[in-house]
């Protein structure tokens, strides 16, 4: 390969490790074109996914500005030379994309190009992208600015050491966009779960009490006219039943706010949530905290999910009458305990039978931060989770 001042190992190898840096795809993408275009010395570079319907569901381009871009109008349609990327899947490497006659034009705001790299980003048999950049530079002498490369012959300014760049390039971006797509695909479905589990607690909780509600209700106006003062019993009732009812929003509400963790922090962002459940429900709820500081913000939010599941099966699954949660530090990290007196499970019972009550939930959660979990629990003796995570 060409040694020019980008394209050694060095810059190779930041390249390749500034796109393994990103996990959401459009951050992927913008790193892959950017990077693409600085190790090549191309005054352009671009990227596109086809989508199922001839045209890109992204496309992302690097050496165009925004005005430029937005008076380029929109994206472009699977055709010319992108089309034979996607289709034909094989590299293209043109001196002047102009006359190939594959080329269907672009749109007058278009930047004016000629020399021309492309090929296809492949996942096993799958194009699930084109790479291409244009207009080979190199320094110009005295000025510190970009010129296009002299054409020996006409000959295209990329060559077969940049071809294999590329390609070298191109077989990383595929993971780096795989590894993406699977992330943002893992995280819908954790916010679907979430959801999911708000929506069951919803329907337990606060739709039962206000039907228990609207019954008490109905009581309460048959019995004004004749019996006022059991009315007034009930009318009570009614009331005590809706304060309920708040609580219960009020801590799920809870539940979808995790920045709460940014503003208060984990120990008061805890103690506060607590605070909700010990009034929502008949059980005592109580928190303590012992010598705990900041941690880490990905530490810090699995300890508050965990927390949270955990209080989610003691209060409604366990019958307990009581639950005990503490937060001490352990060395440079930290130790959750959540201990209830309820009536307590199998836990190798409950793996057989397919019902896990989250426990596999919170040990990726505990193992996401190189913590871990442990679960100690008889039928009849209550439960304890206990999780420990490392400082940072």
């Amino acid at each position: 390969m060409s040694q020019g001042p980008r394209s050694g190992l060095s810059a190779v190898s930041s390249a390749l490790l500034a796109m393994s840096r990103h996990l959401e795809v459009r951050d992927v993408l913008k790193t892959i074109v950017a990077s693409a275009r600085e190790l090549l010395d191309a005054q352009y570079a671009a990227l596109g996914v086809p989508d199922d319907h001839g045209g890109f569901a992204q496309f992302v381009v690097d050496g165009v500005s925004d005005a430029q871009w937005k008076a380029i109008g929109p994206l472009p349609r699977q055709h010319g030379i992108l089309a034979a990327m996607l289709h034909e899947a094989r590299p293209e490497r043109l001196a002047d994309v102009r006359k190939d006659p594959r080329f269907e034009g672009w749109p007058s705001a278009h930047p004016n190009m000629s020399d021309f790299l492309g090929l296809p980003i492949r996942d096993g048999d799958e194009v699930i992208g084109a790479l291409f950049l244009a207009n080979k530079v190199r320094p110009s002498a005295g000025r510190g600015q970009d010129v296009p490369a002299p054409r020996a012959g006409g000959g295209c300014g990329f060559t077969e050491d940049d071809e294999e760049l590329l390609t070298i390039l191109a077989q990383h971006a595929a993971i780096a966009l795989t590894n993406a797509r699977l992330y943002e695909r893992s995280r819908e479905l954790t916010i679907a779960e979430e959801r999911s589990r708000l929506a069951h607690e919803l329907h337990d909780a606060v739709s039962q009490k206000l039907f228990s509600l609207r019954l008490t209700a109905q009581a309460a106006a048959a019995l004004v006219d004749r019996d006022p003062s059991r009315a007034k019993g009930e009318l009570q009732q009614v009331a005590a039943l809706a304060a309920e009812a708040t609580d219960e929003l009020r801590a799920a509400v809870v539940e979808l706010r995790p920045t709460a963790l940014d503003e208060d922090g984990l120990v008061a962002t805890l103690r506060n949530q607590i605070q909700v459940l010990d009034r929502a429900h008949s059980a005592r709820v109580a928190f303590s905290s012992r010598g705990v500081r900041a941690l880490p913000a990905a530490q810090e939010e699995a300890l508050l999910r965990v927390a949270q599941e955990a209080l989610h099966n003691a209060l409604r699954h366990s019958g307990a009458a009581r639950v005990d949660v503490t937060l001490e530090k352990h060395g440079p990290g930290a130790v959750l305990r959540v201990i209830d007196d309820g009536g307590g499970f199998e836990p190798a019972a409950i793996r057989s039978a397919g019902r896990h009550l989250g426990l596999v939930s919170m040990r990726d959660r505990a193992s996401g931060v190189g913590g871990n979990l442990t679960v100690e629990s008889a039928p009849g003796k209550g439960t304890t989770i206990e999780m420990e995570v490392p400082g940072g």
